[in-house]
């Protein structure tokens, strides 16, 4: 097996990635459709990281910065290559371009009933805050 290749998307990789999302990732969001992950790429093209293992795409997450804060997005790993390192090399990645760009903590969307996705959150050193509460209004139907 060679090793891991991380890599920012390209457009051309769009369709793979939402295809992928929907074996690897756990719940869907409003923007994960083909507009709402080109507009990401234009607007901040080093933002969506891939992992890719022998040319397949193993895995993916999204470093968003905003300039002032880092948010850790769709962090997923295909079920068949979990617990080889890949989500780690992947966080490594988004937390090393946080870093370059000045950012100082990072924080991930995780779903409460996604248990799989909470462990791997603990262990790579991240921990909920529970004093906070995530708001949210759809602003299209």
């Amino acid at each position: 097996m060679t090793d891991l290749h991380i890599r920012s998307a390209a457009p051309e990789d769009l369709d793979a990635v939402l295809a992928f999302w929907k074996t690897a990732a756990e719940g869907t969001s409003i923007s994960d459709d083909r507009d709402g992950v080109e507009r990401l790429v234009a607007r901040d093209p080093e933002a969506l990281i891939l992992a890719e293992r022998d040319g397949e795409l193993v895995g993916t997450v999204i470093a968003g910065f905003d300039g002032w804060r880092c948010h850790l997005y769709r962090l997923a790993v295909h079920p068949e290559r979990r617990r080889q390192g890949i989500g780690s090399a992947l966080l490594a990645a988004a937390e090393e371009r946080f870093v370059a760009l000045g950012g100082r903590r990072g924080d991930a969307m995780v779903l409460v009933r996604n248990e799989t996705g909470q462990a791997a959150w603990r262990a790579a050193g991240y921990a909920p805050e529970e004093k906070w509460r995530r708001w949210v209004k759809p602003l299209t139907d």
